[in-house]
Order: structure tokens, then C-alpha cells, then sequence
């Protein structure tokens, strides 16, 4: 955006809803791609998971919807060089309190706080809809409320703040 180049792509025959909707089907690959490393990985070293994959898939959509529309209003809302190093913050420190590194119960009364974020609702959605630490397959209501919260929210910010010029 500084250096004019959106505005010179959504200038072009591909417009800028196309422009939009190739980011969209980029994600997407590199997501596929990434889940499916993972997951062959994952069964080449024994893990076969529990429950439902479906669930996780319906998870990780409403997430990839939620942390895309972060990444947007950010991107719009800052200089290239800031939203590089808020990105990089908020990934390290949705890793710490999302319940990835370690478990929210750690985090006392900041729980609260960090079960409202999205990375936290992905990471027991994805522990328990795959059956990790012995859930029984199904995920909380409060992670898909939260989830699709976000998934609204976030896009409708971007929306709002994202700018071409």
C-alpha cells in the first residue's frame, strides 16, 4: 500500500474483489497444503485421531476466516514495517495465552480474557475434536460461539479499516 502497488492492482482488468478473492484461494492452499503435511506427518509417527475431523475442518475455517480478517484490518490500518512487527507480537503472544504452548489454566484470572480469543477457542476445539488429553470428540459450545464471533467480527473490521491508497 505505500509504495501504491494495491492501488495500481485493483486498477488493473482484475479488479480489486478479484484481487481479494485470490488472497482468499491463497490462504486456502497454503492452509490445505500445511494441514496436509501435518496430518501425514502425523500419522506416519502413530497418531490416529479419535473423533471427528470433520469438527476440526469446521474449526480451523471459522478460524482461518477470523485470523484473515485480523491480518486485513491490520494490514490496512498500518505501514508495511509496523504490521510486520505487530503480526509477529500477536502471533507469539496468541501462541502463549491461546493454549498452545501451555495450558490456559495457567493463566489464572487472565483466562477469562484468553478463552475470548480465537486462538484459544481453535486450540480446545482442535484438542477435543480430535480427541486429545481424552476428550470425548465434541467441542464446546462456547468455542464455536467464540469462533464465529470472531469470524464476523474480524472481516467486518477489515472491511471498515482496510485501505487501497
Amino acid at each position: 500500500r505505500s509504495y501504491g502497488v494495491l492501488k495500481r492492482l485493483g486498477a488493473t482488468p482484475l479488479g480489486r474483489q478479484r484481487l481479494l478473492c485470490a488472497k482468499i484461494v491463497s490462504v486456502v492452499a497454503v492452509e490445505v497444503v500445511q494441514v496436509v503435511v501435518l496430518v501425514s506427518l502425523a500419522y506416519g509417527l502413530g497418531w490416529r485421531p479419535h473423533a471427528s475431523a470433520g469438527l476440526a475442518a469446521a474449526a480451523e475455517l471459522l478460524a482461518t476466516i477470523a485470523f484473515a480478517g485480523i491480518g486485513l484490518a491490520m494490514a490496512g490500518s498500518f505501514r508495511a514495517e509496523t504490521n510486520l512487527a505487530l503480526s509477529n507480537g500477536l502471533y507469539i503472544v496468541l501462541l502463549l495465552i491461546g493454549g498452545v504452548v501451555f495450558p490456559i489454566t495457567r493463566l489464572g484470572s487472565f483466562a477469562i480474557i484468553a478463552r475470548a480469543l480465537p486462538a484459544a477457542a481453535l486450540s480446545r476445539a482442535l484438542q477435543t475434536s480430535l480427541g486429545g488429553a481424552g476428550s470425548s470428540g465434541a467441542v464446546p459450545v462456547e468455542c464455536w460461539i467464540v469462533l464465529a464471533l470472531w469470524a464476523v467480527a474480524a472481516p467486518a473490521l477489515a472491511a471498515a479499516t482496510f485501505r487501497w491508497e
